[in-house]
């Protein structure tokens, strides 16, 4: 599946970074992965908004100067990406110990604001993040997943339910009761419903 049709279904740019993957399992090496160069990490920035038409030229021209940088982006944007899933899991209490999830983490917040700079206009004071074209996904990305682990409220974060046929993928619940239970009722939802009505009709038949 390339970048282009990858559901978004998260709600936060951290929790679709941390559903690059699939199935969302804790500890599992054995997944699909859809950020699997370079080019797919700057499609679907550009998809989510992370880059303008304009930043995605200087990103292309950047690592197209420097062969490894690129590839260094992919590399920073995926730790940035296990480091969130691994503090999310411990937020959600599926885990005991986020110690090198935020050491990581925390790491590269600290390179990205490093790189990053303050702007006065119209009044109000604003943090541009990502001065450096070929790091800029990356920075913007461990921004962005420190900022929604410092304010999202957990009781809010849920996962697909793997045990009901999901894909462990996060999302932000914002239902009027808090009853969503899948990543996207479309998709998940509907095949689990699915293999419900499959597995009723095959006991009916089976049924004197």
């Amino acid at each position: 599946m390339a970048p282009k049709d990858l559901r978004i279904v998260g709600g936060h740019v951290a929790l679709d970074l941390v559903n690059t993957v699939e199935p969302r399992l804790p500890g599992a090496t054995n997944f699909r992965e859809h950020l699997t160069s370079p080019t797919d990490l700057v499609d679907w920035a550009l998809r989510l908004e992370i880059l303008t038409d304009v930043e995605v030229e200087l990103v292309r021209s950047a690592w197209a100067a420097s062969p490894s940088a690129g590839e260094q982006a992919l590399r920073a944007s995926r730790e940035v990406r296990e480091a969130t899933y691994d503090v999310l899991l411990n937020v959600l209490g599926t885990t005991s110990d986020a110690g090198p999830a935020l050491e990581k983490l925390g790491l590269r917040w600290t390179a990205a604001t490093a790189r990053s700079e303050l702007t006065l206009g119209g009044g109000s004071l604003a943090l541009v993040v990502g001065t450096a074209p070929a790091t800029l996904i990356p920075d913007r990305l461990a921004v962005s997943a420190v900022e929604f682990l410092r304010t999202a409220d957990p009781k809010h974060v849920r996962a697909c339910p793997l045990d009901e046929g999901g894909c462990g993928w996060l999302f932000l619940d914002r239902s009027r009761n808090s009853s969503r239970r899948w990543c996207a009722m479309e998709d998940c939802g509907a095949q689990a419903k699915a293999r419900r009505l499959t597995a009723r009709r095959r006991v009916a038949r089976a049924t004197p």
